[in-house]
């Protein structure tokens, strides 16, 4: 794995650093971190002086407006970008747009990308992905998918309910995952839909009141009932919109894992910089060995993090999928996040647990991130699933099992 930035992805991260730091991070701590109920102009703001500074949709392809950056480069430049939690969504690299972007540009019509994906990398709307329904609709388990369209002359009827989708307030448009065929538990037949906001029959119906409040727009639930779209609404092939999704759900659960590096990096930064000048018990509290070992461990968690995502960038950039990489990824840095920000607000002590710094938020922000792109225990289960599942074909296909019996004799 080659791990030598090169200078021009060098050159943009360092642009990224001040850029946070010099405007950005004064908007976070103004708003403590709470924007999910901001206003738009907030978030056009902050786009604004990003697209002045050239930093603007690093990830985007640049014949769509965007800095052509490939995988292993988001991973440098959206590390910097999550050193706050605003960083993503000034240099328009958050979620869900980031990921939408990303199915746009592989899935979409020439005529969609230039509808949907040139003002999307613009900031000049936001998007969702629609999937995610109530109990016992798609979750975890996307093949749950109930949300159904039907066939209406040449067009489509979409009907049903999704909840906890993420930026629906205020979006332009949505990505709806439907079923065009099969039932509830069967793993095909999906469809995707592009559907304007506004459109009869779509309503956000209500915000729901959540953990975290650093994503712009929150998270809603949306009713479909009766909201017909035309065939030019349909993105990509129909009944094949769990395939689409595997574009999208990759890759972006790699780059949620970047961002929330780069926080995770700053809540460490406010611990060690308060271990080193908070004295206490006749010496600095840095000094004490059980603080120490905090700040050891949490740049053990970081480091192996970090590799983690540099690897799956590196299998992402060679045009494999990536799917084991990517849970693999996505399971520990969730986990690392959060154990780095809890050791940062016990170092601090009452200070973290305050509202004099940032850290309390931080602590509700990363704490979902174990649970949506995936709960960690679904990962597992499929990263050990997986696993024996090669093993046992290899077994059946003739190679011996890598144990003996007692007495030396192969099983």
């Amino acid at each position: 794995m080659d791990i030598t930035v090169p200078p021009s992805v060098e050159a943009l991260a360092s642009r990224t650093r001040e850029f946070i730091a010099e405007v950005v991070i004064p908007v976070e701590e103004e708003t403590g971190g709470s924007v999910h109920a901001a206003p738009d102009e907030l978030r056009r703001s902050l786009q604004k002086q990003a697209r002045a500074a050239g930093l603007l949709a690093p990830h985007v392809p640049v014949e769509w407006g965007g800095c052509g950056l490939d995988v292993r480069g988001q991973a440098v430049v959206f590390e910097e970008a999550g050193y706050s939690l605003l960083g993503p969504l000034a240099l328009n690299c958050a979620a869900p747009d980031e990921g939408n972007m990303h199915l746009l540009e592989v899935v979409a019509t020439e005529e969609q990308k230039e509808k949907y994906l040139r003002p999307l990398a613009a900031g000049e709307t936001r998007s969702c992905f629609a999937m995610t329904e109530p109990a016992p609709g798609a979750g975890a388990d996307p093949s749950m998918l109930s949300t159904a369209a039907t066939k209406v002359g040449d067009g489509w009827r979409i009907d049903g309910r999704k909840w906890f989708i993420s930026g629906a307030h205020g979006a332009g448009f949505a990505v709806c995952m439907a079923r065009t065929s099969g039932a509830p538990g069967e793993r095909g037949g999906a469809t995707m839909f592009l559907v304007d906001a506004g459109r009869p029959g779509m309503r956000v119906v209500r915000d729901i009141d959540t953990l975290d409040e650093g994503l712009f727009g929150g998270h809603s639930e949306v009713v479909f009932d009766g909201c017909v779209v035309g065939p030019e609404s349909v993105l990509g092939e129909v009944d094949r919109g769990f395939e689409y999704a595997q574009v999208r759900l990759a890759p972006a659960r790699l780059t949620h894992c970047m961002r929330w590096l780069g926080l995770a990096r700053r809540a460490h930064g406010i611990a060690v910089d308060w271990a080193a000048t908070r004295k206490s018990f006749g010496g600095l509290l840095g000094d004490l060995g059980m603080v120490q070992q905090l700040v050891a461990d949490s740049e053990i968690d970081m480091a192996a993090s970090r590799a983690l995502i540099w690897h799956t960038a590196a299998v992402l950039d060679s045009g494999a999928r990536g799917g084991t990489e990517s849970s693999m990824a996505k399971t520990f840095v969730a986990e690392a996040v959060n154990r780095v920000v809890d050791r940062s607000v016990q170092i601090c002590g009452a200070l973290g647990v305050s509202g004099d710094v940032l850290l309390s938020r931080y602590l509700r922000e990363v704490r979902p991130f174990r649970i949506y792109d995936g709960p960690s225990e679904v990962h597992r289960w499929a990263i050990g699933r997986r696993a024996i599942s090669q093993r046992r074909r290899a077994i059946e296909g003739g190679e011996p099992p890598r144990f003996r019996r007692f007495g030396g004799e192969p099983s």
